[in-house]
């Protein structure tokens, strides 16, 4: 019996190391016109319309084309042929994979943003991921440093040098105002009020907010702006390129060690060589300062909607998550003191 030639399968793009250390993206799978199109206007929508932040835009890209990929090995050619069943299987194969639950979720929710634009636009009749759920985990709690764990990491630098004041300026600032590393690297010098006590953070879907910080963050913001920074910034005319310069880039609040712009990058390895020497908990990262600064707030009294604000969440649901880690903490303390717990 002759055999049936196998259809080649079409991958989403990859990226290998070259020698150099560069990254070498494979070439993309092709995808029928209508398939394509479809993904272009919805990852336009999702950068020009909505604001959304280029990671956010780049996960979201890769995750709808995977499906279209998916899509287009079982003969669909247009957005208007998926079917409800086919984005079910699709998501069951990565589950039955092991795929994890978090990034199932994230599938999901790309594939429900998706289609909804897509019939928006009228170029899907019914929406066919209106009904479209998830494979759910266990809900993993943020990971939170006590107190005293945040102490002995925030007193790791020694404000002696640039480097140093900048990395105790970093760290109090992460833990006085809970912002994001993005946001933290996104800061310009204009974006701090000294007067006031607060910064003012560019956020995701490009919002605006400001939040409040106390007096040792703008105490070691003070030293770093007039004994570090001066030392670190580049000369704008000589070490970034002119292509460059109306970028901003020499108005950055935090520079590296290269005179360039801190990156999310730079933030966690200085946090990790602290974190190291202070001994705090393995993992510890950016992200952990500020599931620590929401949960402290929430313990000492502070209203859960105002965390939300601080924040910068768009949905209570998303900060009450550090509800649950405070009443988690509240049991500890009560199972550890009452005598008849």
């Amino acid at each position: 019996m002759p055999r049936i030639p196998r259809t080649p399968r079409a991958t989403t793009p990859r990226t290998t190391p070259r020698r150099d250390g560069e990254q070498r993206e494979e070439p993309k799978a092709e995808l029928p016109p209508l398939l394509r199109h479809a993904a272009d206007l919805f990852v336009a929508h999702l950068r020009d319309e909505r604001g959304l932040s280029a990671n956010t835009v780049a996960a979201y890209e890769r995750d709808v084309a995977q499906f279209f990929e998916f899509a287009a090995r079982g003969r669909v050619a247009a957005p208007d042929q998926v079917e409800p069943l086919l984005l079910r299987r699709f998501l069951a194969q990565l589950h039955t994979r092991g795929l994890a639950a978090s990034s199932l979720a994230r599938k999901a929710a790309a594939l429900r943003a998706c289609f909804r634009y897509l019939t928006r636009r009228g170029l899907v009749q019914a929406n066919p991921a209106a009904a479209l759920g998830t494979p759910r985990g266990p809900q993993r709690l943020p990971a939170v440093l006590k107190q005293r764990q945040v102490n002995q990491l925030l007193a790791g630098p020694q404000p002696v040098d640039p480097v140093g004041l900048r990395d105790r300026a970093v760290l109090e600032l992460l833990y006085a105002t809970g912002i994001r590393v993005g946001e933290l690297c996104g800061l310009r010098l204009h974006s701090i009020d000294l007067a006031a006590g607060s910064v003012r953070v560019l956020g995701k879907g490009a919002k605006e907010r400001i939040v409040p910080f106390g007096e040792p963050a703008r105490v070691a913001l003070v030293d770093y702006l007039t004994r570090g920074r001066p030392a670190m910034k580049p000369d704008v005319a000589a070490a970034i390129p002119a292509s460059e310069t109306g970028n901003g880039l020499g108005e950055a609040l935090f520079f590296n060690r290269r005179r360039r712009p801190m990156t999310p990058r730079d933030v966690r390895g200085m946090l990790e060589r602290y974190r190291a020497a202070a001994g705090v908990p393995q993992g510890t990262s950016p992200h952990t300062l500020r599931h620590s600064f929401a949960t402290h707030l929430l313990e000492g009294g502070a209203d859960l909607r105002a965390v939300q604000e601080l924040l910068g969440h768009v949905a209570l649901t998303t900060t009450q998550t550090y509800t649950h880690v405070s009443n988690e903490r509240l049991r500890k303390v009560y199972e550890q003191a009452h005598p008849r717990a």
